[in-house]
């Protein structure tokens, strides 16, 4: 099945292909909206999903400059405001001071493009660039899950390939790049992730081969997953007949996740890129 010529893979694509190859041909090649709930109960979930929203938001503004005293009276809700107490008090320390919040890379990838949007880059020129992200998970992750997920590998491969021009036009070392993953519930407990060149090497050969893996199925080529635990979180469950009823959002581990990226339409002239 041939791609859209300007279809563009994210982490979130990706990761659904990999999660289960039926979800992303739904979700990003049929463009089908299925009105089934993610997980119970509806609006607690709801509610998270949106307090997530506004975490991002405030920590995006106070990167901006905007005074912490100002952006706390906007903070009424109960986890919210625990949430931001905690960056306030714990955020992550010994960042380099040059600050790219929500910064946009893109770069070609066998024949489309692969995007994404970061929650935060600081770029020490020339020697250290560190890829921050704000997660507001329930339970905390382990360090192999997170390390293993998309958006760790396409986060500090993109940011390798295009980011020279955060570094003042010099190409990046992957050994100088780190992801950096801050908890708001678990503020004490980052997880840092360093980058190599091996890995880099390894990323690109994966990435490329999931693409064109993609590239090269018919519509009977893209599966159910074989883990059904994932379809307990699906929107798509009913449609597969993999069940009815969405399971309690309590009883998720990393098989949700709460506060995923949320898809975002781009202007190409906008996005910074490394041509090859």
């Amino acid at each position: 099945m041939a791609l859209p010529a300007d279809f563009q893979f994210s982490q979130s694509s990706l990761q659904d292909y990999v999660d289960c190859p039926r979800r992303f041909y739904l979700r990003y090649l049929r463009g089908l909206a299925w009105p089934a709930l993610q997980a119970e109960p509806a609006l607690e979930h709801e509610r998270h999903l949106q307090q997530g929203v506004q975490f991002h938001r405030l920590v995006h503004q106070h990167v901006l400059g905007v005074p912490s005293e100002e952006l706390s009276r906007a903070t009424a809700d109960a986890n919210l405001s625990r949430w931001w107490g905690n960056y306030l008090e714990h955020g992550p320390a010994d960042l380099p001071e040059v600050l790219y919040p929500e910064a946009v890379l893109s770069t070609p990838l066998g024949g489309h493009r692969l995007v994404a949007k970061y929650d935060l880059i600081a770029v020490d020129v020339g020697r250290r660039v560190v890829i921050l992200e704000w997660k507001t998970y329930r339970k905390r992750p382990g360090r192999r899950w997170l390390a293993e997920r998309l958006q760790t590998r396409i986060y500090r491969y993109l940011l390798v390939r295009a980011g020279a021009c955060l570094n003042e036009g010099q190409p990046l070392e992957s050994e100088q790049v780190e992801m950096v993953y801050w908890f708001a519930n678990f503020p004490d407990h980052p997880e840092g992730l360093a980058y190599d060149a091996a890995q880099y090497q390894a990323d690109e050969v994966y990435l490329t081969g999931l693409i064109a893996e993609i590239e090269g199925l018919e519509e009977e080529g893209f599966p159910l997953t074989g883990d059904t635990e994932r379809c307990q979180y699906c929107r798509y469950r009913s449609l597969c007949r993999r069940g009815i009823r969405a399971a309690n959002m309590e009883d998720a581990g990393e098989e949700l996740e709460l506060d995923d990226e949320l898809d975002f339409s781009l202007d190409l002239e906008q996005v910074a890129e490394i041509e090859f």
